[in-house]
């Protein structure tokens, strides 16, 4: 399954995500820090959705309540919810 999730509270505008069997395939984030989050759809790449946003959820960026990977784990969060 492809989707695209908008972020909220952070530089990056929204982030395309691609998941099979609940493994994460490939993450893309759309503007943002463009070589730390590479690094972070690198990293997350065959990872299993649970695990990723365990990891993930409650990072904060500088003084703002949310991040770039935080985010993710939010989309992640959402994609769960919508396949019930």
């Amino acid at each position: 399954m492809k989707f695209t999730y908008k972020t909220n509270g952070v530089c990056s505008r929204s982030i395309d995500i691609e998941i099979e069997n609940d493994t994460i395939v490939s993450v893309s984030y759309m503007g943002g820090c463009n070589g730390n989050l590479k690094g972070i759809g690198s990293l997350v790449v065959g990872m299993k959705v649970d695990d990723v946003i365990e990891k993930l959820s409650g990072i904060k960026c500088g003084f703002k309540d949310t991040s770039c990977p935080a985010q993710l784990a939010l989309a992640l969060i959402e994609y769960k919810n919508q396949k019930g």
